[in-house]
């Protein structure tokens, strides 16, 4: 009778020991599992920042205003380029008229506001073909002034060499360091 209680006891601890090499193994998962998915979020997060600033890029409306806005980081303000003023005959397919613009460009670097002065003379010269090949009709509506806003903020980044990017309508999308053009005077007579 007594070898009978000896061979429960050796089988109860056969299974504790095992239970509790079963516990270790599936805490050290579990750890693993912790740190992996930590680190995988991380990566998305950091990661989807970055998209989330081109898609707002991607997302401007063809007349330069954005279709979704998006918040202001304050640590990099824009820089903005005041123009001279514009004074140009308009078309005379409807009279004579004038238009007076004045006129700056919104950078992201302060490096390239510096840059742009020496572009500045193609870059007039390309914004007084604009203005002048414009009828009066067109540029009374605000849509109209949306348009010619983003007309010159692709000719402006493609007299520094940057080519537009096209959206699913084929049309323009801003592709270079000048953001938009803000009118600051708008006359025509």
């Amino acid at each position: 009778m007594a070898k009978a209680p000896a061979r429960p006891e050796d089988g109860g601890d056969a299974p504790k020991k095992k239970s509790k090499l079963l516990l270790i193994i599936v805490i050290v998962l579990v750890l693993v599992l912790i740190v992996i998915g930590g680190g995988i979020a991380a990566l998305l997060l950091l990661k989807g920042g970055k998209d989330k600033a081109a898609e707002d890029s991607a997302a401007a409306a063809p007349g330069g205003a954005m279709q979704m806005q998006s918040a202001v980081d304050l640590t990099k303000p824009p820089t903005f380029v005041p123009l001279d003023p514009f004074t140009v005959n308009l078309r005379r397919d409807e009279g004579d008229h004038y238009l007076q613009v004045v006129a700056v460009l919104r950078v992201a670097d302060p490096k390239m506001a510096e840059s742009l002065k020496a572009f500045m003379p193609e870059i007039r010269h390309r914004i007084n073909l604009l203005l002048s090949s414009k009828l009066p009709s067109e540029l009374a509506s605000t849509e109209g002034r949306e348009d010619l806003a983003a007309t010159i903020t692709q000719q402006v980044n493609e007299a520094l060499g940057f080519q537009p990017l096209r959206d699913a309508a084929g049309r323009p999308i801003p592709n270079g360091p000048v953001q938009a053009v803000l009118f600051s005077s708008f006359i025509i007579q």
